[in-house]
């Protein structure tokens, strides 16, 4: 069933049709804070920040919030690292290993202690940032002559910004379609794309990223456009072509898996005869999604967050800034991509439920000669294991692609150097991870209720 299709049923639904709205009317909400700004903050406090490295890849997923010194500024990033931090916890920490598997009221209050901890985190990065900003010195605007009133203002709009963003989140979970805070992102990312397309034409009409500024390595000022073609035909040819090839590689690898084939032994179960049927277990090639990404930027963001927040102008902001530039970054960006989606497997994928399942039904894998229990689940560690090592590095190539094209072309056409790749980044990966697992939770709702399509209506 194609997408057009699926969201055409879901309108039939009444129900999936309340979703919808929900979701849409909650996003608008979001979207109408990224434009409600901070009191006692000029218009252009947070300009110079959102220019620097790594903080515009905040701005891109706070939809412009940050920019314009919103009370969304902070956007959803304290969760994120609330979430890191409860994950890495879950493993290191007995007690809330066994409130992991406590199943739905353990998640709970794994949630409400994760909400806690973004505010918490929200408090801190908003005092940094307030100091940051009376270091500026041109920061704040005429009205709030009392520092500590001012102080209290400005750390209260941040703080109470990303609790909204939260409750937002979740209320689009709860009454809506998706996860909320992915949708969230994917609506921050999304309304960014009037700039990028700007950006392009930019490139093709001046030769900059700078919209209305002429080619900036020459001082003739007769210079054509046909001039510089040479470099800017292959760097649009070049956005166009990742941008597409992202696309189409995450769909394929989001629909990617192993089927291990299970049969089940006949059983007699009062005068009914049960089992004998064979089936498969699904092991997804890349069953975190686009998480480790965002779990990798967001570490990567955090101490140049920090840094920028004390002193944007210190050495140390300028050295971290420099780095998200270098080599290296890539690198540990890759790695940390790779690390966090096999964190992902861990935490959420347990091969031994899935062995003890099989053992208790009489379910033995076919083609492996394995005994239940143990062997069984050492079995299907190591297949997860070696799909989990393909789509970990799928995905931080995937992830590192447009940033070394960037790099080629910034070698050819310094003026170029400083295009972020919206369309063919982290952000489009986002984009497409988010619209593929909402379409198939769509798609799962309207099994749900035996939806036929066309003309058949509903089985009842």
């Amino acid at each position: 069933m194609g997408i057009l299709q699926i969201l055409k049923n879901s309108l039939k639904v009444p129900e999936l049709r309340k979703k919808l709205f929900m979701t849409l009317v909650l996003i608008l909400i979001f979207r109408i804070g990224c434009f409600i700004p901070v009191p006692g903050l000029s218009d252009t406090a947070l300009s110079s920040l959102a220019g620097n490295g790594l903080f515009q890849f905040m701005d891109i997923l706070s939809g412009g919030a940050f920019e314009n010194v919103s009370i969304f500024a902070m956007g959803i990033s304290p969760y994120i690292n609330a979430s890191i931090i409860m994950q890495l916890l879950t493993v290191a920490i007995p007690y809330f290993e066994r409130l992991q598997k406590e199943g739905g009221e353990g998640r709970k209050k794994i949630n409400r202690i994760t909400r806690y901890v973004s505010v918490a985190l929200a408090i801190f990065q908003g005092i940094m940032l307030y100091i940051n900003l009376a270091n500026s010195g041109n920061a704040f605007s005429d009205g709030l002559n009392s520092k500590v009133l001012l102080f209290l203002v400005i750390l209260f709009s941040f703080t109470a910004g990303t609790a909204i963003l939260v409750w937002l989140g979740e209320k689009i979970t709860e009454v809506g379609i998706g996860n909320g805070i992915s949708m969230i992102i994917f609506a921050g990312i999304i309304s960014r794309l009037p700039d990028a397309i700007k950006t392009l034409i930019s490139i093709i009409v001046y030769g900059t990223t700078e919209w209305g500024t002429k080619y900036a390595d020459t001082t003739d000022s007769t210079i054509q456009i046909s001039d510089k073609l040479y470099v800017t035909i292959p760097f649009i040819a070049a956005v166009v072509v990742v941008f597409l090839a992202v696309i189409v590689a995450v769909v394929w690898m989001d629909g990617g898996e192993r089927r291990l084939p299970v049969q089940y032994a006949k059983r007699v179960v009062g005068r009914k005869m049960l089992g004998g049927q064979s089936t498969h277990i699904p092991l997804k090639v890349n069953s975190s999604g686009v998480l480790p990404i965002i779990f990798a930027m967001s570490l990567l963001q955090f101490p140049v967050t920090i840094a920028s927040f004390i002193d944007a102008n210190s050495g140390v902001t300028q050295s971290l800034n420099n780095f998200s530039t270098t080599w290296w970054y890539l690198l540990i960006y890759a790695v940390l991509i790779v690390g966090f989606t096999f964190f992902y497997n861990i935490v959420y994928f347990d091969p031994n439920e899935i062995a003890n399942n099989l053992k208790n039904n009489g379910g033995m894998i076919m083609g492996a000669s394995l005994r239940p229990g143990k062997p069984t689940a050492d079995y299907i560690k190591g297949i997860s294991t070696r799909i989990t090592w393909f789509g970990a590095f799928f995905l931080a190539v995937l992830a590192v692609l447009p940033s070394f094209i960037q790099k080629i072309i910034a070698i050819f056409s310094p003026n170029l150097g400083n295009f972020d790749m919206w369309f063919g980044g982290t952000s489009v990966l986002i984009v497409v991870g988010v619209a593929i697992e909402t379409v198939r939770q769509l798609e799962a709702q309207l099994l749900m209720r035996h939806y036929k399509g066309g003309k058949g209506g509903f089985l009842n």
